[in-house]
């Protein structure tokens, strides 16, 4: 029998530039209406601070508090043409911009660890899923510079206390609306898809 597992789904709050981020209001949707599928022990959505100093700790408490086996971290990229599917995340705070309290780390490692750590979603099955939806999809191997990477790096390097999903990884999503890439409708359609993909891909020991 297949083991079920803990779900963390992530997104972020506005930050400068962005005065709405949809990956908050996706984060509300997933909330009032949790992915039902099988495979699915617990489901958890949470809305990450744009603040250097507190998301680590704040990925440390839910940990502690619900200890997910997958987590799947969404941001907002203006630049995305629609979902941006990350397979890299960098270990560095090389060309940091400052955050929602003015700060801005200084050039230097993450965490301990490698320079690089590869997202352990089922990529290429999400890719030909979204494709196949008629929603727009692109590969990156850069996850920026700002707080989706740290998160992404923090995520797959285990880096924060108790925080440690078996499978993890980072989708990027363009600004919805009339005349962008993406309506909230599509979003939350695609985030739906990358969900059931990777409680497919589980691992199972």
């Amino acid at each position: 029998m297949e083991k079920a597992a803990r779900l963390l789904v992530t997104g972020f709050e506005p930050f400068p530039g962005a005065p709405v981020n949809p990956t908050e209001w996706l984060v509300g949707e997933l909330k009032r209406e949790p992915p039902a599928i099988d495979g699915i022990a617990a489901f958890r959505a949470e809305v990450l601070p744009v603040d250097y100093a507190k998301v680590g700790p704040r990925l440390s408490e839910i940990g502690r508090e619900f200890g997910p086996d997958i987590a799947i971290h969404f941001g907002l990229a203006a630049e995305c043409s629609g979902f941006r599917l990350e397979r890299v995340a960098r270990n560095s705070f090389a060309g940091a911009r400052a955050d929602n309290a003015g700060a801005m780390p200084e050039a230097s490692a993450i965490c301990e660890g490698p320079a690089t750590l590869a997202s352990t979603l089922p990529l290429h099955v999400i890719h030909k899923r979204l494709t196949a939806a008629g929603l727009p999809v692109e590969w990156s191997d850069d996850a920026g510079a700002y707080l989706c990477n740290m998160v992404f790096t923090l995520s797959r390097a285990h880096a924060c206390e108790g925080f440690a999903p078996m499978m993890s990884g980072f989708v990027h999503v363009p600004p919805t609306g009339e005349g962008r890439p993406l309506s909230n409708a599509q979003l939350l359609s695609g985030a739906r898809i990358v969900i059931e993909e990777a409680v497919r891909s589980r691992p199972t020991s």
